[in-house]
């Protein structure tokens, strides 16, 4: 752990209380973890192909479509304007997490560009570079859950466990 880290997880909670996990993942130990929380939920869908297919594709309730997981991935940070490596020591533990957060915004929002953020979730899915799209999301999706303790393959929470999760602390 960094000194970044250690320091965080002292003076993080305002309550003067320490939550330790949310599912598998140290609360307090980045400054900025709700916003993580947001970027990991948005990466984690961005990089499951058979979620994809069985829930967005499929219209399941309670998981958003693509359109709310890009705008999960940069409605606090503002990714869709500057480098994750601003964030590096708060949302992201360091450069090489930063750099594979870069790399899967820039292939998702190139897509959003060409298809519209309105596109059925099938125009995202069937456009030909999605596959490099997902990839780079998974890149980014393994190494911040491994970071944070938590598997990777485990199934994407809904937005509401999400909105709980975060609401703790």
């Amino acid at each position: 752990m960094t000194v970044q880290g250690v320091q965080g997880s002292e003076n993080s909670s305002r309550r003067g209380r320490r939550s330790s996990t949310m599912g598998g993942m140290p609360l307090n130990d980045m400054p900025w973890w709700r916003w993580r929380s947001n970027v990991r939920s948005a990466l984690h869908m961005l990089s499951d192909p058979v979620f994809q297919r069985d829930v967005w594709l499929a219209g399941v309730e309670g998981y958003g479509d693509v359109t709310d997981a890009v705008y999960r991935l940069v409605e606090d940070t503002w990714l869709d304007h500057w480098s994750a490596e601003k964030y590096v020591g708060t949302i992201f533990r360091d450069s090489q997490e930063a750099a594979l957060v870069d790399t899967a915004v820039l292939r998702v929002l190139r897509i959003m560009h060409q298809v519209g953020p309105d596109a059925p979730v099938s125009s995202y899915l069937h456009h030909q570079d999605w596959p490099e799209a997902v990839r780079a999301a998974r890149d980014a999706h393994v190494r911040m859950a491994v970071s944070d303790g938590e598997d990777p393959d485990a199934a994407p929470r809904t937005l509401d466990v999400l909105r709980i999760l975060t609401r703790v602390a």
